[in-house]
């Protein structure tokens, strides 16, 4: 296995949970956080580090398995939509939780999960249970969207 490919699919998953949380943690501490009203969808708060840390490690493993399948120009440009993904990921959470921008938060949500199909198909090509192992990231972000947008409906005029 190629450098490359262990040091991408691994780096590249650990970066966005690293800056991801340190906007996530003192963020859901804030008066501004505690304070919107949450739809019924809402998850507990101790759900998300247990299902982040699944997902981040499938996504690392999902990520191996595809680029050692890829041509090297397959991987390259897998490794390119790998990043874009993450730094919507980590992106996300500096937009929601200190930027307390819910609109744009939205936009950036609906990015996240249709680069996260668009990373499932693209592993999937290469590897069937790659892309079928990337399908719960991006189920869940595309619930971060809805939940995004229920949150900002609960909250506009605030």
């Amino acid at each position: 296995m190629k450098s490359r490919t262990l040091a991408s699919s691994i780096a590249a998953p650990v970066a966005a949970a690293v800056l991801g949380s340190v906007a996530t943690s003192t963020g859901m501490k804030s008066l501004w956080y505690r304070t919107l009203r949450k739809p019924s969808i809402q998850p507990p708060g101790p759900v998300f580090p247990v299902v982040w840390t699944g997902l981040y490690a499938s996504t690392a493993w999902a990520s191996v398995d595809a680029q050692a399948r890829m041509t090297p120009d397959e991987a390259s440009t897998y490794r390119r939509k790998l990043a874009l993904n993450m730094a919507l990921n980590a992106g996300w959470c500096w937009s929601f939780f200190r930027g307390h921008q819910l609109v744009p938060s939205i936009a950036v949500a609906g990015a996240l999960a249709a680069s996260s199909a668009d990373l499932a198909r693209t592993a999937g090509g290469a590897s069937k249970r790659a892309g079928w192992a990337l399908v719960p990231y991006t189920a869940w972000n595309t619930f971060a969207t809805v939940l995004t947008t229920a949150i900002w409906r609960k909250n506009r005029g605030r």
